[in-house]
């Protein structure tokens, strides 16, 4: 009979650094970042058929649930922000009073230390649904990015 290996290398189990880079992969609520859909209105849910478990909510919903997720161990959200009104060119996305602005302040309320992360994007914004300004058919860069870089002013107040 063989007495493969002759020799057991615990060089990966030195120490508790390296252990902690080679041992097996597992996910904990300490992980994750929870997307949010947020809507105007009060006291809405609204379930996402395409995606169980996730729902639509107003915004003092939103800071509810961000507080029961924080409770839980969740460390993060990141929100989505659909407006009740769209144009051409996602003008609500700028405006600091807007559905996103208004989440952020009631999250920082109701669930301090919680991270918030935004979805500077467009596509909800307006109502050809394209991530930017669109010119002739294309997106039109520049004053694309003039307004995402003030939807991220709005978010960041």
């Amino acid at each position: 009979m063989s007495r493969f290996p002759a020799y057991r290398p615990r060089r990966l189990r030195r120490s508790e650094a390296l252990r902690r880079l080679v041992r097996e992969t597992r996910v904990d609520a300490a992980q994750l970042v929870q997307p949010l859909f947020v809507v105007p209105g009060r006291g809405v849910e609204k379930p996402v058929a395409s995606m169980p478990g996730i729902a639509q909510r107003s915004v003092e919903r939103t800071a509810e649930e961000c507080r029961r997720l924080r409770d839980l161990g969740v460390p993060a959200v990141i929100l989505f922000g659909v407006p009740e009104r769209k144009d051409a060119r996602g003008s609500g996305a700028t405006d600091p009073e807007g559905i996103i602005p208004r989440a952020l302040g009631a999250i920082r309320e109701a669930a301090p230390g919680l991270l918030l992360v935004t979805d500077v994007c467009l596509c909800e914004y307006t109502d050809h649904g394209h991530c930017g300004l669109v010119k002739d058919g294309d997106v039109d860069n520049d004053p694309t990015l003039q307004l995402l870089a003030g939807e991220a002013v709005a978010h960041a107040r």
